[in-house]
């Protein structure tokens, strides 16, 4: 029927086939953001001046905005998966499943705030 003791099936303690999926996206998203991560910092270095019309400017243009948001939603999703590790090795108890809840609502909120704030400049050119 399956691996592990009986009472381990009865409980459902056996494994929940997701490792490997969760593997390859914080794999696949650490690689992701060394490139963005990279070419921020190029962009960042080209720019002739670092005062707020020059960064605003910078950010209207869409080689700049569509890399800002894709930059966001990465790193917050790999910085997601690896906190939800975290939480599953470390924390045991009823508050483990609030924990996980409580992180995806804070990363969905803040990347929400962030990917916002990139298009706002990006369309109209005024901050957020």
């Amino acid at each position: 029927m399956g691996d592990g003791t009986p009472i381990g099936r009865v409980r459902g303690l056996g494994s929940a086939k997701q490792g490997t999926h969760h593997w390859w996206h914080q794999r696949l998203t650490a690689g992701g953001n060394l490139l963005l991560v990279l070419w921020f910092i190029f962009s960042i270095a080209r720019m002739p001046a670092y005062d707020h019309a020059t960064v605003t400017e910078w950010m209207t243009s869409p080689l700049v905005a569509v890399p800002l948001v894709l930059l966001v939603a990465s790193v917050f999703y790999h910085f997601r998966l690896g906190l939800q590790v975290l939480i599953e090795d470390y924390q045991h108890g009823p508050g483990r499943i609030a924990s996980i809840v409580l992180l995806n609502l804070f990363t969905l909120v803040a990347a929400a705030i962030a990917i916002v704030s990139i298009l706002k400049i990006a369309f109209t050119g005024a901050p957020a």
